[in-house]
């Protein structure tokens, strides 16, 4: 089972980004309704987002980016 990250929507393909750093092009309509962000697994040519990983994936995110900001906050 592969899983990739949906990076952007170019016109009617969206680009998902590999778990080895490549990215790859897919019809819109080859795909569930998917957002920005959200991680999905391909299993025999089907896509699913995996809602489980995706919530994981934004939190670790979120975590980063407020710890980020709370260093900038006290220099």
């Amino acid at each position: 089972m592969k899983k990739y990250i949906v990076d952007r929507f170019e016109e009617d393909f969206v680009v998902l980004e590999e778990e080895t750093g490549g990215s790859i092009n897919i019809k819109r309509e080859l795909l569930p309704d998917a957002n920005r962000g959200d991680v999905l697994t391909e299993e025999n040519g089907a896509f699913i987002i995996d809602e489980q990983e995706t919530l994981e994936r934004k939190k670790r995110i979120s975590e980063k980016m407020n710890k980020l900001f709370e260093k900038k906050k006290n220099l």
